[in-house]
This record gives C-alpha cells, sequence and structure tokens, in this order.
C-alpha cells in the first residue's frame, strides 16, 4: 500500500481536528477521467487540504527545493507530488503534467505559482492556461478560503467547469486562458 493511501486518512484525520472544514461543489468534480484543479495558495498546507476533500486520488506540482529536503523529497514522491522549476519553463515537469493528463489522472496547481499570504490574488502565469489549452481535461477553478488557525474555518469550494472549448475556439493565448481562471477562483472568493 503506498504513503498515499496511508496518509490521506491520517491527514483528513488531523484537519478535521484541527481546523473546521466545509467543502462544496463536490458534485462538480468528476468522478474519472482527466480533471485539472486550479486553486488559489495560502499555505504549505493547501495540496494536503485539497486531497482531503477529493474521492480520487490528486497528484500535484511542488517547487524543486522542497525535493532537496533529506526525507521530505522522498515523501512528497510518495504522495504523488513531483518537482517544478519556477519560471523556467520546466519541459521535463510540463511533459509529466500532461502526460498525466492524457492518462486520466487529477492534476491541482497553483496558477499564481506561489503561497499569496495576503489573501489577494496575484496574477495567473500562464502555466495554468496552458495546460487548460493543451489537454482535454476538465478545467475546475478551486479556492480555499480561511485561514490555518486551530480551529478555525477552512472552506474548500470547486467550482463549475470553465470551458475550455470556448477558448481553444476562439484561439486565445495561455496568458489570456490563465485570467479566465483566475476569474473563476475571484468569483468563488467573492460568493463564499
Amino acid at each position: 500500500m503506498s504513503l498515499y493511501f496511508i496518509g490521506k486518512p491520517l491527514a483528513g484525520i488531523f484537519y478535521r481536528f484541527y481546523f473546521r472544514i466545509e467543502v462544496k461543489g463536490q458534485e462538480n468534480l468528476p468522478d474519472e477521467g482527466p480533471v485539472l484543479i486550479c486553486c488559489n495558495h495560502r499555505s504549505n498546507f493547501d495540496p494536503p487540504l485539497i486531497g482531503i476533500s477529493l474521492k480520487r486520488q490528486l497528484s500535484f506540482v511542488a517547487k524543486e527545493e522542497l525535493f532537496q529536503v533529506p526525507v521530505l523529497g522522498s515523501i512528497l514522491r510518495q504522495v504523488n507530488a513531483f518537482p517544478i522549476k519556477r519560471g523556467t519553463g520546466d519541459r521535463g515537469a510540463i511533459r509529466l503534467a500532461l502526460n498525466l493528463l492524457r492518462q486520466g489522472h487529477a492534476l491541482l496547481i497553483f496558477p499564481e505559482g506561489t503561497r499569496n499570504h495576503t489573501g489577494d490574488l496575484k496574477k495567473g502565469l500562464s502555466g495554468a492556461g496552458f495546460f487548460a489549452l493543451n489537454s482535454n481535461a476538465t478545467v475546475i477553478p478551486c479556492a480555499i478560503i480561511g485561514n490555518y488557525k486551530f480551529r478555525a474555518k477552512l472552506t474548500v469550494v470547486f467550482g463549475k467547469p470553465i470551458n475550455t472549448a470556448a477558448l481553444k475556439e476562439g484561439r486565445v493565448k495561455s496568458s489570456e486562458a490563465s485570467s479566465v481562471i483566475m476569474d473563476q477562483i475571484r468569483r468563488l472568493i467573492e460568493a463564499n
């Protein structure tokens, strides 16, 4: 049994004890097939929070530096994370992400590219738009609302799928598709 399947229920117990978690919009997530979950990024606690909020297994990207930390790098690989060199157009990570989507996996990415402690959304990097335009994945905007403080309420909201067919037909650039994704995340935050 992989560390992912052992770690997910343990993380669920920890998170549900430490925080008051509410998950909305799970009906918007397909049970199978490729799905690209694009979420705001508040904390290092975000990937496990999204993971325990899903019924299906999740893969995610993480900055390369985390994989250089002894023990942590091995753990990250065993829970379906893979490294990306930020700001370089990491072709290996891009190929791996596209392959995961082609194989029908659920992939979590953070369009802002880094944690944002202020809560004010930054401009999305073009990577999210690139994956949305170059895969057949269902693209789901996601918002994490709240603060990671003891017994604080954390809300995870999965929005309705983004119409990527219209984006592809309109021949938009990756950066424009990322802007559409970030707008949807912003709307989820404002509505909740």
